[in-house]
Protein backbone atom coordinates (compact mmCIF):
# COMPACT_ATOMS: atom_id res chain seq x y z
CA UNK A 1 0.00 0.00 0.00
CA UNK A 2 1.38 3.61 -0.79
CA UNK A 3 1.86 5.99 1.86
CA UNK A 4 -0.38 8.61 2.87
CA UNK A 5 1.36 11.69 2.13
CA UNK A 6 0.57 14.73 3.91
CA UNK A 7 2.14 18.44 4.45
CA UNK A 8 2.03 19.93 7.10
CA UNK A 9 2.51 24.14 7.15
CA UNK A 10 4.20 25.34 9.94
CA UNK A 11 6.60 23.72 12.71
CA UNK A 12 5.46 25.00 15.18
CA UNK A 13 3.84 23.44 18.45
CA UNK A 14 0.72 22.51 16.49
CA UNK A 15 2.20 21.43 13.64
CA UNK A 16 4.76 19.27 14.91
CA UNK A 17 1.81 17.72 17.02
CA UNK A 18 0.23 17.11 13.96
CA UNK A 19 3.65 15.19 12.37
CA UNK A 20 3.29 13.42 15.59
CA UNK A 21 0.12 12.09 16.23
CA UNK A 22 -0.42 11.30 12.46
CA UNK A 23 2.19 8.81 12.71
CA UNK A 24 1.16 7.24 15.64
CA UNK A 25 -2.22 6.87 15.40
CA UNK A 26 -2.73 6.40 11.11
CA UNK A 27 -3.39 2.28 10.87
CA UNK A 28 -1.84 2.81 7.70
CA UNK A 29 1.97 4.11 6.42
CA UNK A 30 2.29 7.70 6.34
CA UNK A 31 4.95 10.36 5.40
CA UNK A 32 4.79 14.01 6.80
CA UNK A 33 6.49 17.02 5.16
CA UNK A 34 6.83 19.83 7.74
CA UNK A 35 7.29 23.32 5.42
CA UNK A 36 8.37 26.17 7.64
CA UNK A 37 9.34 29.40 6.00
CA UNK A 38 11.93 30.15 8.41
CA UNK A 39 15.58 28.46 8.31
CA UNK A 40 14.90 27.25 12.08
CA UNK A 41 12.23 24.98 13.29
CA UNK A 42 9.69 25.43 16.71
CA UNK A 43 8.15 28.42 15.59
CA UNK A 44 6.42 29.81 18.53
CA UNK A 45 8.27 27.71 20.94
CA UNK A 46 11.79 29.36 19.77
CA UNK A 47 10.43 32.78 18.91
CA UNK A 48 7.53 33.31 21.12
CA UNK A 49 8.15 31.60 24.43
CA UNK A 50 10.03 34.09 26.74
CA UNK A 51 13.90 33.31 26.50
CA UNK A 52 14.31 33.34 30.37
CA UNK A 53 11.18 30.62 30.18
CA UNK A 54 13.62 27.62 29.67
CA UNK A 55 11.77 24.73 30.78
CA UNK A 56 8.96 26.14 28.42
CA UNK A 57 11.51 26.37 25.87
CA UNK A 58 12.94 21.95 26.64
CA UNK A 59 9.93 21.08 25.00
CA UNK A 60 11.81 21.07 21.68
CA UNK A 61 13.58 18.24 22.48
CA UNK A 62 10.21 16.37 22.34
CA UNK A 63 9.70 18.05 18.81
CA UNK A 64 13.14 16.75 17.47
CA UNK A 65 12.49 13.40 18.29
CA UNK A 66 9.42 13.71 16.02
CA UNK A 67 11.85 14.65 13.19
CA UNK A 68 14.71 12.50 14.50
CA UNK A 69 13.53 9.51 14.74
CA UNK A 70 10.03 9.18 13.46
CA UNK A 71 10.10 7.34 10.01
CA UNK A 72 8.72 9.36 7.11
CA UNK A 73 8.95 12.62 8.72
CA UNK A 74 10.82 15.51 7.47
CA UNK A 75 11.45 18.98 7.97
CA UNK A 76 11.56 21.65 4.83
CA UNK A 77 12.88 25.14 6.42
CA UNK A 78 13.53 28.01 4.56
CA UNK A 79 10.39 27.52 2.03
CA UNK A 80 7.30 29.86 1.49
CA UNK A 81 4.28 28.27 0.81
CA UNK A 82 2.33 30.75 -1.19
CA UNK A 83 5.85 31.55 -3.06
CA UNK A 84 8.21 28.60 -2.97
CA UNK A 85 5.62 26.16 -3.55
CA UNK A 86 1.83 27.46 -4.01
CA UNK A 87 -1.59 25.44 -2.30
CA UNK A 88 -2.83 24.26 -5.73
CA UNK A 89 0.95 22.89 -6.12
CA UNK A 90 0.52 21.25 -2.02
CA UNK A 91 -2.87 19.79 -3.15
CA UNK A 92 -1.51 18.22 -5.98
CA UNK A 93 1.39 16.50 -4.77
CA UNK A 94 0.04 15.72 -1.30
CA UNK A 95 -3.28 13.88 -0.15
CA UNK A 96 -3.76 15.77 2.70
CA UNK A 97 -2.66 19.12 3.35
CA UNK A 98 -2.55 20.90 6.74
CA UNK A 99 -2.07 24.41 7.72
CA UNK A 100 -0.55 25.00 11.44
CA UNK A 101 0.93 28.74 10.68
CA UNK A 102 -0.34 30.29 13.97
CA UNK A 103 -1.22 33.69 14.24
CA UNK A 104 1.62 36.70 13.27
CA UNK A 105 -0.06 39.66 13.34
CA UNK A 106 -0.36 41.87 15.91
CA UNK A 107 -4.08 43.51 16.52
CA UNK A 108 -4.69 46.67 16.82
CA UNK A 109 -6.05 49.62 19.08
CA UNK A 110 -8.33 51.53 16.58
CA UNK A 111 -7.25 55.05 18.10
CA UNK A 112 -5.78 57.68 16.26
CA UNK A 113 -2.29 58.01 16.27
CA UNK A 114 -1.30 53.76 16.11
CA UNK A 115 0.39 54.91 12.96
CA UNK A 116 3.14 57.50 14.70
CA UNK A 117 6.77 56.28 15.25
CA UNK A 118 7.32 54.66 18.58
CA UNK A 119 4.29 52.82 18.14
CA UNK A 120 4.69 49.16 17.94
CA UNK A 121 3.00 45.82 18.22
CA UNK A 122 4.02 43.68 20.71
CA UNK A 123 5.13 40.84 18.37
CA UNK A 124 7.38 43.03 16.75
CA UNK A 125 9.08 43.65 19.84
CA UNK A 126 9.25 40.31 20.87
CA UNK A 127 10.66 39.03 17.42
CA UNK A 128 13.02 41.68 17.58
CA UNK A 129 14.82 40.22 21.19
CA UNK A 130 13.78 36.87 20.34
CA UNK A 131 16.51 37.38 17.03
CA UNK A 132 13.40 36.46 14.55
CA UNK A 133 15.19 36.95 10.91
CA UNK A 134 12.44 38.86 9.57
CA UNK A 135 13.25 41.01 12.17
CA UNK A 136 16.14 44.20 11.99
CA UNK A 137 18.73 43.58 14.16
CA UNK A 138 18.80 47.99 14.58
CA UNK A 139 14.56 47.73 14.71
CA UNK A 140 14.83 49.15 18.27
CA UNK A 141 17.12 51.51 20.07
CA UNK A 142 15.79 52.22 23.76
CA UNK A 143 16.15 55.43 24.37
CA UNK A 144 13.97 57.36 26.37
CA UNK A 145 13.05 57.39 29.77
CA UNK A 146 9.48 55.66 29.77
CA UNK A 147 7.98 52.42 28.25
CA UNK A 148 4.67 52.15 28.04
CA UNK A 149 3.18 48.63 27.62
CA UNK A 150 -0.71 48.60 26.70
CA UNK A 151 -2.15 45.25 27.95
CA UNK A 152 -2.23 42.41 30.79
CA UNK A 153 -1.67 39.23 29.44
CA UNK A 154 1.33 36.96 29.72
CA UNK A 155 3.15 38.84 26.47
CA UNK A 156 2.53 41.98 28.05
CA UNK A 157 4.51 40.81 31.32
CA UNK A 158 7.25 39.11 29.54
CA UNK A 159 7.69 42.69 27.63
CA UNK A 160 8.51 44.26 30.73
CA UNK A 161 10.48 42.14 32.40
CA UNK A 162 13.01 42.13 29.35
CA UNK A 163 12.95 45.56 29.63
CA UNK A 164 13.88 45.36 33.59
CA UNK A 165 16.61 42.79 33.30
CA UNK A 166 20.01 43.45 33.59
CA UNK A 167 22.50 42.45 31.13
CA UNK A 168 23.82 39.85 32.92
CA UNK A 169 20.36 38.13 33.64
CA UNK A 170 19.86 38.24 29.81
CA UNK A 171 23.12 36.25 29.07
CA UNK A 172 21.95 33.74 30.99
CA UNK A 173 19.36 33.24 27.90
CA UNK A 174 19.76 32.67 24.50
CA UNK A 175 18.89 36.27 22.89
CA UNK A 176 21.35 37.16 20.49
CA UNK A 177 24.71 39.04 21.96
CA UNK A 178 24.14 42.36 19.67
CA UNK A 179 20.34 42.54 21.75
CA UNK A 180 22.09 41.99 24.67
CA UNK A 181 24.19 45.14 24.07
CA UNK A 182 21.01 47.22 23.15
CA UNK A 183 19.37 46.08 26.27
CA UNK A 184 22.23 47.34 28.34
CA UNK A 185 22.61 50.50 26.64
CA UNK A 186 18.61 50.78 27.40
CA UNK A 187 17.96 54.41 29.36
CA UNK A 188 14.70 53.84 30.02
CA UNK A 189 13.92 53.65 34.02
CA UNK A 190 10.04 53.62 33.88
CA UNK A 191 7.82 51.09 32.45
CA UNK A 192 4.07 51.28 32.47
CA UNK A 193 1.83 48.43 32.42
CA UNK A 194 -2.06 49.64 31.19
CA UNK A 195 -5.05 47.47 31.58
CA UNK A 196 -8.19 48.83 30.09
CA UNK A 197 -10.18 46.94 33.12
CA UNK A 198 -9.96 46.49 36.54
CA UNK A 199 -6.62 43.90 38.24
CA UNK A 200 -9.43 41.54 38.64
CA UNK A 201 -9.92 41.13 34.57
CA UNK A 202 -5.94 40.78 34.29
CA UNK A 203 -5.03 38.08 31.97
CA UNK A 204 -1.60 37.06 33.13
CA UNK A 205 -1.04 34.64 35.72
CA UNK A 206 -0.74 34.65 39.03
CA UNK A 207 3.37 32.62 38.16
CA UNK A 208 3.95 35.14 35.64
CA UNK A 209 3.31 38.03 38.24
CA UNK A 210 5.47 36.26 40.80
CA UNK A 211 8.27 36.15 38.43
CA UNK A 212 8.08 39.82 38.09
CA UNK A 213 8.26 40.26 41.76
CA UNK A 214 11.22 38.14 41.63
CA UNK A 215 13.49 40.14 39.17
CA UNK A 216 15.88 42.17 41.27
CA UNK A 217 16.95 44.92 39.31
CA UNK A 218 12.94 46.92 39.56
CA UNK A 219 10.90 47.91 41.89
CA UNK A 220 7.41 46.68 41.04
CA UNK A 221 4.16 49.69 41.99
CA UNK A 222 0.57 48.80 42.12
CA UNK A 223 -1.13 51.99 44.07
CA UNK A 224 -3.15 50.29 46.45
CA UNK A 225 -6.27 52.56 45.51
CA UNK A 226 -6.31 50.36 42.03
CA UNK A 227 -6.83 47.65 44.22
CA UNK A 228 -10.05 48.85 45.26
CA UNK A 229 -12.68 46.34 43.28
CA UNK A 230 -16.19 47.81 42.18
CA UNK A 231 -19.09 45.18 42.32
CA UNK A 232 -18.13 44.14 39.00
CA UNK A 233 -15.00 43.10 39.79
CA UNK A 234 -15.46 41.71 43.39
CA UNK A 235 -18.37 39.13 41.66
CA UNK A 236 -15.79 37.95 39.16
CA UNK A 237 -13.23 37.50 41.73
CA UNK A 238 -15.43 35.53 44.06
CA UNK A 239 -16.33 33.36 40.95
CA UNK A 240 -12.14 32.97 39.81
CA UNK A 241 -9.60 31.34 42.37
CA UNK A 242 -7.28 32.10 39.70
CA UNK A 243 -8.35 36.05 39.78
CA UNK A 244 -8.29 35.80 43.74
CA UNK A 245 -4.88 34.76 43.69
CA UNK A 246 -3.43 37.04 41.73
CA UNK A 247 -5.58 40.18 43.68
CA UNK A 248 -3.60 38.42 46.71
CA UNK A 249 -0.50 38.98 45.39
CA UNK A 250 -1.12 42.40 43.62
CA UNK A 251 -1.67 43.56 47.87
CA UNK A 252 1.47 42.33 48.67
CA UNK A 253 3.02 43.96 45.34
CA UNK A 254 1.40 47.51 47.00
CA UNK A 255 1.88 46.86 50.34
CA UNK A 256 5.94 46.33 49.67
CA UNK A 257 6.05 49.74 47.65
CA UNK A 258 8.99 51.31 46.14
CA UNK A 259 12.33 49.89 47.42
CA UNK A 260 14.46 52.37 45.36
CA UNK A 261 15.94 50.01 42.73
CA UNK A 262 17.24 50.86 39.18
CA UNK A 263 14.11 50.18 37.17
CA UNK A 264 10.40 50.66 38.30
CA UNK A 265 7.70 48.77 36.49
CA UNK A 266 4.40 50.64 36.90
CA UNK A 267 0.80 49.11 36.95
CA UNK A 268 -2.26 51.31 36.11
CA UNK A 269 -5.76 49.67 35.58
CA UNK A 270 -8.91 51.04 34.40
CA UNK A 271 -7.30 53.05 31.92
CA UNK A 272 -8.36 53.19 28.71
CA UNK A 273 -6.23 54.98 26.10
CA UNK A 274 -7.58 57.34 23.78
CA UNK A 275 -5.00 58.93 21.46
CA UNK A 276 -1.65 59.07 20.41
CA UNK A 277 -0.44 62.69 20.41
CA UNK A 278 3.68 63.83 18.65
CA UNK A 279 4.99 65.45 21.10
CA UNK A 280 8.89 65.94 19.33
CA UNK A 281 11.15 62.60 19.56
CA UNK A 282 8.32 61.65 22.13
CA UNK A 283 4.48 60.85 22.09
CA UNK A 284 2.07 61.75 24.67
CA UNK A 285 -0.71 58.96 25.39
CA UNK A 286 -4.21 59.97 26.58
CA UNK A 287 -5.94 58.28 28.90
CA UNK A 288 -9.17 57.68 30.59
CA UNK A 289 -10.56 55.98 33.01
CA UNK A 290 -12.91 52.92 31.70
CA UNK A 291 -15.27 53.12 34.89
CA UNK A 292 -15.65 57.08 34.17
CA UNK A 293 -14.66 58.60 30.61
CA UNK A 294 -14.38 62.22 32.09
CA UNK A 295 -11.35 61.37 33.96
CA UNK A 296 -8.26 61.72 31.89
CA UNK A 297 -4.58 61.64 32.23
CA UNK A 298 -1.46 61.87 29.89
CA UNK A 299 1.51 60.09 29.86
CA UNK A 300 4.73 61.09 28.06
CA UNK A 301 6.51 58.04 26.25
CA UNK A 302 9.40 57.21 23.44
CA UNK A 303 7.81 53.47 22.96
CA UNK A 304 4.63 51.84 23.12
CA UNK A 305 3.74 48.38 22.55
CA UNK A 306 0.54 47.06 21.80
CA UNK A 307 0.13 43.87 23.55
CA UNK A 308 -3.82 43.56 23.12
CA UNK A 309 -3.86 39.95 21.33
CA UNK A 310 -2.72 38.29 18.08
CA UNK A 311 -4.38 37.38 14.87
CA UNK A 312 -3.71 35.16 12.00
CA UNK A 313 -3.38 36.29 8.14
CA UNK A 314 -5.33 35.47 5.09
CA UNK A 315 -3.60 32.84 3.04
CA UNK A 316 -4.63 32.98 -0.74
CA UNK A 317 -7.13 30.53 -1.63
CA UNK A 318 -8.34 29.62 1.70
CA UNK A 319 -12.18 31.27 3.33
CA UNK A 320 -11.00 33.81 6.16
CA UNK A 321 -12.81 34.67 9.26
CA UNK A 322 -11.18 38.77 9.15
CA UNK A 323 -13.31 39.40 12.65
CA UNK A 324 -11.54 36.71 14.37
CA UNK A 325 -7.97 36.19 12.71
CA UNK A 326 -8.27 32.52 11.21
CA UNK A 327 -9.17 30.20 8.73
CA UNK A 328 -12.90 28.89 8.41
CA UNK A 329 -13.02 25.04 8.80
CA UNK A 330 -15.82 23.00 10.20
CA UNK A 331 -14.38 20.01 12.99
CA UNK A 332 -10.59 21.45 11.54
CA UNK A 333 -12.08 20.75 8.10
CA UNK A 334 -11.33 23.97 5.98
CA UNK A 335 -14.41 24.94 4.44
CA UNK A 336 -16.03 28.20 2.78
CA UNK A 337 -19.64 28.77 4.21
CA UNK A 338 -21.04 24.71 4.20
CA UNK A 339 -19.06 23.66 1.54
CA UNK A 340 -15.82 21.69 2.69
CA UNK A 341 -12.50 21.80 1.18
CA UNK A 342 -11.45 18.49 0.25
CA UNK A 343 -8.21 17.60 1.76
CA UNK A 344 -6.96 20.53 3.48
CA UNK A 345 -7.51 20.88 7.16
CA UNK A 346 -5.97 23.32 10.04
CA UNK A 347 -4.18 23.19 13.60
CA UNK A 348 -3.23 25.54 16.25
CA UNK A 349 -3.31 29.37 16.47
CA UNK A 350 -4.92 30.24 12.74
CA UNK A 351 -7.98 27.46 13.30
CA UNK A 352 -8.62 28.73 16.87
CA UNK A 353 -6.94 31.92 17.65
CA UNK A 354 -4.40 32.63 20.19
CA UNK A 355 -5.46 30.91 22.71
CA UNK A 356 -3.81 28.41 25.33
CA UNK A 357 -0.50 27.01 26.25
CA UNK A 358 1.78 25.21 24.28
CA UNK A 359 0.12 21.80 25.24
CA UNK A 360 -3.25 22.83 24.14
CA UNK A 361 -2.11 22.53 20.98
CA UNK A 362 -1.52 19.12 21.52
CA UNK A 363 -5.31 18.91 22.36
CA UNK A 364 -5.95 20.97 19.43
CA UNK A 365 -4.06 18.82 17.19
CA UNK A 366 -5.62 15.60 18.09
CA UNK A 367 -8.89 17.19 17.25
CA UNK A 368 -7.33 17.85 13.93
CA UNK A 369 -5.72 14.34 12.92
CA UNK A 370 -9.31 12.84 14.24
CA UNK A 371 -10.99 14.33 11.54
CA UNK A 372 -8.74 13.25 8.73
CA UNK A 373 -8.09 9.88 10.17
CA UNK A 374 -12.31 9.75 10.01
CA UNK A 375 -12.37 11.10 6.24
CA UNK A 376 -10.01 8.82 5.00
CA UNK A 377 -11.96 5.79 6.53
CA UNK A 378 -15.24 6.90 5.27
CA UNK A 379 -13.78 7.65 1.64
CA UNK A 380 -12.23 4.34 1.28
CA UNK A 381 -9.04 6.37 0.52
CA UNK A 382 -6.15 5.46 -2.19
CA UNK A 383 -2.95 7.59 -2.13
CA UNK A 384 -2.90 9.72 -5.48
CA UNK A 385 0.19 11.88 -4.23
CA UNK A 386 3.54 12.19 -6.04
CA UNK A 387 6.72 10.99 -4.44
CA UNK A 388 8.72 13.00 -2.32
CA UNK A 389 11.47 13.35 -5.24
CA UNK A 390 8.88 15.64 -7.06
CA UNK A 391 8.54 17.97 -4.67
CA UNK A 392 12.23 18.44 -3.75
CA UNK A 393 12.94 18.70 -7.75
CA UNK A 394 9.99 21.44 -8.06
CA UNK A 395 12.01 23.33 -5.05
CA UNK A 396 15.21 22.92 -6.70
CA UNK A 397 14.23 23.72 -9.98
CA UNK A 398 12.69 27.38 -8.15
CA UNK A 399 16.34 27.47 -6.48
CA UNK A 400 14.74 27.80 -2.71
CA UNK A 401 17.32 26.92 -0.50
CA UNK A 402 15.80 23.96 1.55
CA UNK A 403 17.03 23.64 5.31
CA UNK A 404 16.55 20.21 5.73
CA UNK A 405 16.65 18.23 9.44
CA UNK A 406 20.81 17.68 8.99
CA UNK A 407 21.04 21.58 7.65
CA UNK A 408 19.13 22.86 11.28
CA UNK A 409 21.84 20.42 12.86
CA UNK A 410 24.69 22.27 12.12
CA UNK A 411 22.68 25.37 11.98
CA UNK A 412 22.24 24.87 15.80
CA UNK A 413 25.60 24.03 16.19
CA UNK A 414 26.75 27.68 14.73
CA UNK A 415 25.02 28.94 17.57
CA UNK A 416 26.35 26.96 20.24
CA UNK A 417 29.66 28.15 18.28
CA UNK A 418 28.40 31.64 18.82
CA UNK A 419 27.44 31.48 22.33
CA UNK A 420 30.88 29.63 23.51
CA UNK A 421 32.66 32.61 22.01
CA UNK A 422 31.43 35.02 24.29
CA UNK A 423 31.37 32.94 27.13
CA UNK A 424 27.50 31.37 26.85
CA UNK A 425 25.39 29.05 25.87
CA UNK A 426 24.27 28.86 23.04
CA UNK A 427 22.46 32.16 21.49
CA UNK A 428 20.10 32.53 18.08
CA UNK A 429 21.80 33.73 14.57
CA UNK A 430 19.60 36.54 13.89
CA UNK A 431 20.20 37.66 10.31
CA UNK A 432 18.94 34.95 7.29
CA UNK A 433 22.12 35.12 5.25
CA UNK A 434 23.59 34.21 8.01
CA UNK A 435 21.42 31.59 8.90
CA UNK A 436 21.82 29.91 5.95
CA UNK A 437 25.48 29.72 5.49
CA UNK A 438 25.62 28.52 8.77
CA UNK A 439 22.97 25.89 7.64
CA UNK A 440 25.31 24.94 4.24
CA UNK A 441 22.62 25.56 2.20
CA UNK A 442 23.71 29.45 1.09
CA UNK A 443 23.55 30.64 -2.46
CA UNK A 444 26.56 29.50 -4.37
Amino acid sequence: MSALRVAVIGSGPSGSYCAQLLTEESESPVEVDVFERLPAPFGLVRYGVAPDHPRVKSITASFAEVFEETPGVRFLGNVQVGSDITLDELRANYDVVVFASGAQVDRNLGIPGEELRGVHGVREFVSWYQGHPDSASDAFALNGNRAVIIGVGNVALDAARMLAHTPEALRATDVPEHIVDTFAASTYREIVVIGRRGPAFAKFTNKEFIELLEVDSCDVIIDPADLELDAQQQAHADADPAARRLLATFAKAAERGVLGRDTAIRFLFDRTPVEFIANGPALTLRLAKTSDPNVTETLETELVLRSVGYRGAAIDGLPFDAASGTIAHLDSRVADGGSVLHGVYVAGWIKRGPTGVVGTNRRCASETVTSILEDLTAQGWTSTATAAADVDELLRSRGVRVVDWAAWRALEQAEYAAGEAVGREPVKLHDRAEMLRAAGVAAG
